[in-house]
């Protein structure tokens, strides 16, 4: 009998190695795919990040894609874009706000809110510009509509006072009721602002939220909304 015994021995530990390494292996590939759901779980919680603002406070806010805005900044965006483009008095008449507002405007539609800045202004206006203000004047502004990865519409209703000269005391009022369009940018160039011209610092401001607004239409325009879904498509 003490003939077999080694070799029933090196069975046992061949044996037994067979089994720890299969083993082994089975605790490999738990581990692994631990680890591959914990990764998708990672991904799909961005990181928060550290913002250093200009006055020294320090804030953490959540990641986001690039493409991704928070409905308040896009109200916001909106509503503080349209009340400093259709804002103007002589001191600082409508070409400069226009030339200082035109870069939150996508190009193809710059020269069609000029033309409409321009048809809104009283021709008594024109004539004598001296006194002359525009103030907007917002009451709502909705929450914005998702029409495609990036871009949104929202409906503002606001009227516009027009001030003919230092002697009218009471503005004419014109409604602006328009559906606005705007559009993500992933990147944008902003340019350092004149800290003297607090209408350079705004648009500075405004810039950081990174959207452009792509088209302006009357809100009962129910073809132009079609025609902005036709082009997302």
């Amino acid at each position: 009998m003490m003939l077999f015994t080694p070799k029933n021995n090196k069975t046992n530990i061949l044996s037994i190695f067979v089994v720890a390494t299969f083993g082994l292996h089975v605790f490999t590939i738990l581990l692994l795919m631990f680890h591959s759901s914990l990764l998708k779980r990672l991904s799909g919680n961005l990181p928060q990040s550290l913002v250093q603002l200009v006055d020294g406070r320090a804030i953490t806010v959540n990641s986001q894609q690039n493409l991704e805005r928070n409905p308040e900044t896009i109200r916001r965006f909106v509503g503080e874009t349209m009340t400093m483009m259709f804002t103007w008095s002589d001191k600082q008449p409508p070409q400069t706000v226009w030339q200082t507002t035109s870069e939150l405007l996508t190009g193809d539609i710059r020269r069609k809110v000029q033309a409409e800045m321009s048809q809104a202004i009283p021709k008594n206006v024109l004539v004598n510009p001296v006194g002359a203000e525009s103030v907007l004047l917002v009451r709502s502004i909705s929450q914005p509509e998702k029409i495609a990865d990036g871009q949104w519409q929202v409906e503002i209703a606001a009227n516009r006072l027009i001030f003919a000269g230092y002697n009218n005391k009471n503005g004419e009022a014109i409604p602006f009721n328009k559906k606005i369009f705007i559009r993500a940018l992933d990147t944008q160039a902003i340019s350092i602002p004149n800290p003297q011209n607090p209408l350079d610092s705004a648009i500075y401001r405004l810039n950081e939220a990174r959207l452009e607004i792509s088209n302006i239409c009357d809100i009962k325009d129910n073809n132009c909304s079609k025609k902005m879904m036709e082009v997302q498509k």
